[in-house]
């Protein structure tokens, strides 16, 4: 079986797709070989993963954004001819023309935000991604949910029938599972992700506003600037007591920064899986995250629940976790032993499983 995986985003400044991406092709080439597993624009190799720019050089990324360019030209049959080797093109939303017709399609869903909340996304993005399910997603021939939450969304909203799509879940790299804490001169509160309205890290400043015990703990926001961050990126930078905002932190620096935090705050709007939620159980760091979306199905027993939009309910949770050792230890453990079922392997085994019920 030869699996061809539209790797495009690995190409571009992307976040969660991005790293989704990365170690699934990795895993899966672990498990069945690179030669099985082949990834579109010709990335044999996939380079240093940063969620800033490109795994490849500027001088090896250029001409594969060029290809994808031409790939996109409608009528081109470059695609069909790159495809026709192999059993399996899985594709993604930036190859939205001149899809192949005789080669079996798969794709990923990982999130219906842009039917369910287009006002936090922009314009773009929720055009890219309604041309890719009439395009794509309703006409290809197997589909994968990162979540049973995504799942059912993709059934309700875009009527696919349920037995054409399989929850897979995502995974955690290995690195997180044996994380050493990092040493900070105070203990923290830990908040990762894109600085965008779906985070609702607003929401969290005013938590953290009203906290008992903001002399005694930072909060840790660690993230790039994302679209329409601007307002929140003023206040980020504005002195508020106790907050300390990072910007974007390299990957192979969060395994420790997550593990040495006291608690994991995540009051995310809206989820298709949720890395850092999935990061944080796996170090072992107590969680508390939204009632909302996948979180609840993702987290299980393993995080503290909140309603995403009180901040009086955030700050009571945190405040919980915080003041008492015992409850942090027990949901840190309970959060770790519920990780240890999203490791990339696991993800990348079941995943060939359904590459092989498609052919």
């Amino acid at each position: 079986m030869r699996v061809l995986i539209d790797g495009t985003s690995l190409l571009l400044r992307s976040a969660g797709v991005k790293s989704y991406t990365y170690n699934w092709i990795r895993g899966l080439r672990e498990i069945a070989g690179p030669g099985e597993i082949r990834a579109f624009p010709f990335l044999n190799a996939l380079g240093h993963f940063t969620h800033e720019r490109s795994v490849l050089s500027p001088a090896a990324t250029f001409p594969r954004l060029a290809l994808l360019y031409a790939a996109n030209v409608p009528g081109n049959p470059l695609l069909s001819w790159i495809a026709s080797r192999a059993d399996v093109f899985h594709v993604s939303n930036q190859l939205r023309r001149n899809i192949p017709k005789r080669t079996r399609i798969t794709a990923t869903i990982h999130d219906l935000t842009c039917w369910l909340m287009p006002e936090l996304h922009t314009a773009a993005n929720v055009r890219a991604d309604r041309f890719f399910a009439e395009h794509t997603l309703k006409r290809a021939d197997g589909l994968i949910a990162v979540s049973e939450n995504t799942r059912q969304d993709a059934i309700r909203i875009l009527g696919i029938a349920p037995e054409r799509i399989e929850t897979i879940h995502s995974g955690v790299p290995d690195e997180y599972f044996t994380a050493k804490p990092l040493l900070r001169p105070r203990p923290y509160v830990l908040f990762v992700g894109t600085i965008e309205p779906r985070k609702n890290v607003e929401t969290l400043l005013d938590a953290w506003s009203g906290m008992r015990f903001r002399n005694d703990f930072d909060l840790l926001i660690a993230g790039p600037p994302g679209w329409s961050s601007e307002r929140i990126m003023a206040r980020l930078q504005s002195g508020e007591r106790g907050v300390r905002y990072l910007g974007y932190v390299a990957e192979n620096e969060m395994p420790s920064l997550t593990a040495g935090a006291t608690a994991f705050a995540y009051p995310s709007l809206y989820e298709g899986f949720g890395f850092p939620v999935a990061q944080a159980m796996a170090a072992g760091v107590p969680v508390v995250t939204s009632n909302t979306s996948c979180l609840p199905e993702i987290a299980g027993e393993g995080a503290l629940l909140v309603d995403p939009k009180s901040p009086a309910e955030l700050c009571a949770a945190l405040e919980k976790l915080l003041d008492s050792a015992s409850l942090r230890a027990s949901a840190g453990a309970l959060g770790r032993a519920r990780a240890s079922r999203y490791r990339w392997s696991e993800c990348a085994r079941i995943s060939l499983d359904f590459f092989r019920a498609v052919t």
